[in-house]
């Protein structure tokens, strides 16, 4: 009797860890599956136009943000250029995809700000088709508070990326600065390169003399390049419209 009856516990514990394996393992299965189910990789959607890849992208359980404009030579206006994160990502659903959209070939001609008040050279950009980028103030002696000093892209520039311009505006004499646009010196003289620079508060670096470049002459249908004049500057660092501070020494190579 009392053989049977541990034989009878024996088969009803057994039958009971069986059955606690099997939830567990079925609380395994489903975890696996909800948390896997919520997981999607990241489509291909460059080249894709913006309303077809939102359209995917939303399929998916993702959402589309359209981040940057660029202009494009290779890839057509409204379709997608770049994408973050890339193609083949693992990322949860509701997840964030940025892209850039392509605005296709440069058309438009960057106006000529320099000179203008502030308010006009934006409104002049904006007419243009083009946004207005980060504004600097600089104290500027002897020009009208809200002259735009400088811009980048310059006038009339091609090749351009980015359907903006930054400008380089003066301020009051008696404001702070809160940091610089470096402004194109190629072409001036280095004297007259170095008084601009001192006026601005911009510091600069010993000058580097190189021998003038000489153009070449033959017979190819290329224009004539003017020589270079001596005393020159035909190169400089940082770059024209890059950001630089008070405390960023500006180097001039100058011809000789």
């Amino acid at each position: 009797m009392n053989t049977r009856r541990i034989a009878d516990y024996f088969q009803v514990s057994s039958l009971l860890m069986l059955l606690v394996a099997v939830g567990l393992m079925a609380a395994i299965v489903t975890m696996h599956f909800a948390i896997h189910g919520a997981e999607v990789q990241v489509p291909t959607l460059k080249g894709m136009t913006v309303a077809d890849a939102r359209s995917q992208a939303a399929g998916m359980g993702l959402n589309l943000d359209v981040d940057n404009r660029y202009y494009s030579g290779d890839v057509a206006a409204g379709h997608i250029l770049s994408q973050a994160p890339a193609t083949g990502t693992v990322v949860r659903r509701g997840w964030r995809v940025r892209v850039a959209e392509s605005l296709g070939p440069q058309k438009v001609d960057v106006p000529d700000t320099v000179g203008a008040e502030e308010r006009v050279a934006t409104l002049n950009l904006r007419r243009a088709g083009l946004g207005v980028g980060t504004i600097i103030h600089l104290p500027y002696a002897n020009v009208a508070e809200g002259t735009v000093l400088a811009q980048d892209p310059p006038a009339h520039a091609q090749g351009i990326a980015q359907p903006s311009v930054n400008l380089l505006v003066a301020a009051s004499s008696a404001e702070a600065p809160d940091g610089y646009v470096m402004p194109d010196m190629t072409g001036l003289l280095a004297v007259s390169a170095e008084a601009t620079l001192a006026k601005a508060g911009i510091k600069l670096a010993p000058i580097s003399f190189v021998n003038a470049p000489i153009a070449p002459v033959g017979k190819s249908d290329a224009p004539i390049k003017a020589p270079v004049k001596p005393g020159s500057v035909i190169a400089q660092s940082p770059a024209a419209g890059s950001r630089i501070d008070q405390d960023t020494r500006v180097k001039l190579t100058v011809a000789k």
